[in-house]
């Protein structure tokens, strides 16, 4: 199943059936519109990822579309196809915002390099804009958005606090789940850098050869593959904030190359032999024992005493229990919400059988069973006996997938959320490491991060 989806927008029905037959063939999933005025409407209605859209169309040529598309969806990549255009047509556009421009007859691989850059531009606009909303959406509410009152908690927000308008790097520590991710949002929102750019790099996820490439950019025909230069991570998050996660995960040779970075605010792209300034403060985070792999010598000593002026530890849900009726009832209401699913209130006795898990998977693993209660519990208080048919391993009382299919009328409704549930689940199994993933269940990394961008999954 496509997991990306393109709308072609041509006057000429060959034209229109040659790009659907190159698109399909990659696996992306195509639509398409015969004038400007369809491809508004659908646009409109729908959701798709890239446009491809021609010049010369009657009733409203591409460039009035591409001038209201710039208002209306600025993150949306449109690549603009024409056979009849010139510099300045090209120039024009690009000032419009369009994202790339191409002539017909158009060349196979460069349409598909083109295509595979555009999504994954679009897709980075969708993450900084669900960040930003979720630190919006954290200011709204009467709880802070590190949930908990616990001293072990009080003494992280402090420290956030104090150390959030200064430039210090930190390094946050903490087992999987306990929302490392979202400290180093909260510590650049509460920064002087909260209106740059925060640009996530998980470094458990991208193949040691491909992650200095990611993180410093390459230019074009540095290596097999490299067909455009490309800017990286450093470099887009130039003044603004670069947070590593899963920092003890990377390579010998790439903790070199950060080194170098974080000493001389300079890198160089792949490939290439010009210096680029980069103003970037860079926030880490680890589940790893960054001094055992020093010892074991898997991470640089000078490296970890660059990255931890500040350490801030994270501390599992099993040292902060009372905590968790405040994350419960929190989550209720947020996820209830979300989900346009009824309010419902966790009863006294259900929240204390709560309080006797381990929570292995922490706040993440509490976010996920706060959902399939709500989802699954009848009324609007959940039980203990609930807790115990749906939370427990192999619980009594019926079959939890009964409940789940009760919730829905359309195949297609039911059929997304249990895609999301399976992908959670997976994720959770490896850890959130996505190159895991995507093998484990049969499918390319960038449909998985397609996938979770469709269902706002993420790691808080």
């Amino acid at each position: 199943m496509p997991t990306s989806t393109v709308l072609v927008v041509d006057d000429e029905a060959s034209i229109r059936r040659t790009l659907r037959e190159i698109l399909e063939y990659e696996d992306l999933g195509v639509e398409e519109a015969e004038d400007g005025d369809e491809a508004l409407q659908k646009l409109r209605d729908g959701r798709y990822d890239v446009v491809l859209l021609d010049i010369k169309m009657p009733k409203r040529d591409g460039m009035e579309v591409l001038e209201i598309l710039s208002a209306e969806m600025p993150e949306l990549p449109v690549v603009m196809i024409s056979g009849h255009a010139d510099i300045k047509t090209a120039v024009d556009a690009t000032k419009m915002g369009a994202f790339h421009f191409i002539e017909k007859p158009p060349d196979l691989n460069r349409l598909l390099v083109t295509v595979r850059n555009a999504l994954d531009r679009g897709q980075l606009a969708t993450e900084n804009r669900r960040m930003r909303q979720t630190l919006v959406e954290q200011h709204e509410g009467e709880l802070t958005p590190i949930l908990g009152v616990s001293p072990a908690i009080a003494r992280v927000k402090e420290t956030i606090e104090r150390v959030a308008p200064t430039e210090a790097r930190v390094l946050i520590t903490g087992e999987p789940g306990t929302g490392k991710e979202l400290v180093a949002k909260w510590i650049h929102e509460r920064s002087h850098r909260k209106d740059g750019p925060v640009v996530e790099v998980n470094c458990a996820a991208i193949p040691s050869e491909l992650i200095e490439s990611e993180l410093f950019g390459h230019e074009k025909g540095s290596f097999t593959g490299a067909t455009k230069q490309r800017v990286g991570k450093f470099e887009q998050a130039h003044e603004g904030t670069l947070f590593l996660d899963e920092i003890g995960d990377m390579s010998l040779s790439a903790q070199a190359k950060v080194l170098r970075a974080l000493q001389e605010s300079k890198i160089t792209r792949v490939g290439g032999d010009r210096s680029i300034p980069v103003d970037v403060r860079v926030i880490a985070a680890t589940n790893k024992d960054l001094l055992h792999e020093i010892e074991e010598g898997n991470f640089r000593e000078d490296l970890y005493h660059r990255l931890s002026v500040i350490l801030i530890h994270l501390p599992p849900m099993r040292e902060r229990r009372d905590d968790l009726p405040i994350m419960m009832n929190h989550f209720a209401e947020q996820l209830a919400r979300r989900n346009g699913l009824p309010a419902k209130q966790f009863a006294p006795e259900a929240l204390e059988r709560l309080k006797t898990f381990e929570w292995r998977g922490n706040v993440r693993e509490i976010h996920n069973v706060v959902e399939r209660l709500l989802i699954l519990s009848e009324g609007d208080t959940i039980s203990p006996g609930e807790v115990e048919r749906y939370v427990l391993p192999g619980g009594s009382g019926g079959n939890p997938v009964e409940g789940l299919i009760n919730q829905y009328n359309e195949f297609s409704d039911f059929r997304d959320m249990a895609e999301k549930l399976f992908i959670e689940h997976k994720l959770r199994e490896n850890d959130w490491n996505i190159s895991r993933t995507a093998e484990a269940i049969g499918i390319q990394r960038s449909h998985l991060y397609n996938k979770m961008s469709k269902y706002e999954i993420s790691r808080d």
